[in-house]
């Protein structure tokens, strides 16, 4: 046999050349190929998607995005209606209120002045519950107020604006410092005190005094007396009505069923009724009797008790200076005003501060009990069992 040669063998072994044009039809071919490929994959990842997240053909609709816009426009108006209903409610209750702060008034160089103005701590407990959005009604309630003392003028605007900044302010400031409404910290009662009365308050009684006096309705030499009687007055209404409303707010039924707390309670309610007015009216001057009475009430009954009681004090008080009686008489009113307020402030600080420190070491201490609780139950779970009995034999 010949033998073959290696070159040959090696030739032979090889795949054949492809021709050029066969080359360029092979890559066309699999540039095809790898085409339909992604094509399919994509085809099939469309098909997953359509069936993951289907399509109603109804929401592209014009008629399907006309009724959105319209139950978008209905809950506007919704709202909008129930700010108009919260609006005038508010604006109803500072008129209201404010005829009853009428009732006792006094009149300094022509300035109708009341020593306890209720509608501000009316207005400031709104815009706590309700929000901002009823500042409006605010407005309107120093508007009817404004018309039922005397006609109106084109410089009462100042004053509204005045009366309707005031427990806007105040109640930003208390926003700002995390004001809780249960008053339930000492924070809380602080911040009520010096933001929300003495602070926010300045507000109203500047702009309402600036603007009586550039006015020509109050003579300058009555700026001052007239100033602190509108900013005490103001102030004693967001001391002395505002934790009232936030009290009954919170009040729910059922009514503790323990008879000692309500004989308590009925004790309570006797005496403040008994000694409030003796020592508001009595010559001796007593005044001091009735902080036993906020004591007692801050105590055992927190802000529930402690704020009907103070109100109560305010308003005899203010009764007895008004007829001049009791501690009150034969002083001037400038003598008379500063010991009223003197003692609205004492009553509603002592009240305030006190049932708020007492409803904070409540809640300190029902906190602690209930860790130590969790505590127990934690350390009963992980304790292991003890030995068991062994059979005896």
């Amino acid at each position: 046999m010949a033998a073959r040669h290696p070159a040959a063998g090696l030739t032979r072994t090889s795949e054949p050349p492809v021709p050029a044009a066969g080359a360029a039809t092979a890559a066309t071919a699999a540039r095809q190929r790898v085409t339909a490929e992604s094509g399919g994959a994509r085809c099939l990842m469309a098909g997953v998607e359509r069936t993951e997240e289907p399509r109603d053909p109804s929401s592209r609709s014009p008629h399907a995005r006309g009724d959105r816009r319209g139950d978008r426009r209905a809950d506007r108006v919704r709202r909008l209606r129930a700010d108009a209903v919260w609006i005038l409610a508010v604006a109803a209750a500072y008129w209201a209120v404010g005829q009853l702060g009428l009732l006792r008034q006094v009149v300094i160089e022509g300035t109708v002045i009341t020593p306890l103005w209720p509608p501000t701590g009316v207005a400031l407990s709104s815009l706590l519950l309700l929000g901002l959005r009823v500042w409006p009604g605010i407005a309107l309630g120093v508007l009817l107020s404004i018309a039922t003392i005397g006609p109106l003028r084109l410089t009462d605007l100042g004053i509204i604006a005045g009366n309707t900044l005031a427990p806007v302010c105040a109640c930003l400031l208390l926003r700002t410092v995390g004001f809780r409404i249960a008053l339930d910290r000492l924070r809380d009662g602080v911040a009520l005190v010096f933001l929300g009365a003495l602070a926010g308050m300045l507000i109203s009684a500047t702009t309402g005094t600036a603007v009586m006096v550039l006015s020509g309705r109050l003579p300058p030499e009555g700026l001052w007396p007239t100033w602190s009687a509108w900013w005490t007055g103001d102030a004693m209404g967001v001391l002395i009505v505002t934790p009232l409303i936030l009290v009954l707010r919170r009040a729910r039924l059922p009514l503790p069923r323990d008879p000692r707390r309500w004989a308590e309670a009925a004790a309570l309610t006797v005496a403040a009724v008994a000694v409030t007015p003796w020592a508001t009216r009595s010559p001796l001057c007593l005044l001091f009797l009735v902080f036993p009475l906020l004591v007692w009430a801050a105590l055992r009954f927190q802000l529930a008790g402690a704020a009907p009681c103070a109100l109560l004090v305010s308003v005899l008080a203010i009764s007895a200076a008004i007829d001049r009686v009791g501690p009150f008489a034969h002083h001037s009113l400038v003598e008379v005003m500063v010991s009223l307020q003197a003692l609205n402030g004492s009553a509603a600080l002592t009240a305030l501060l006190l049932a708020a420190i007492v409803t904070e070491q409540r809640n300190i201490r029902h906190k602690v009990e209930q860790a130590c609780l969790e505590l127990a139950e934690v350390v009963a779970r992980l304790a292991p069992s003890g030995p068991k009995d062994r059979p005896r034999g």
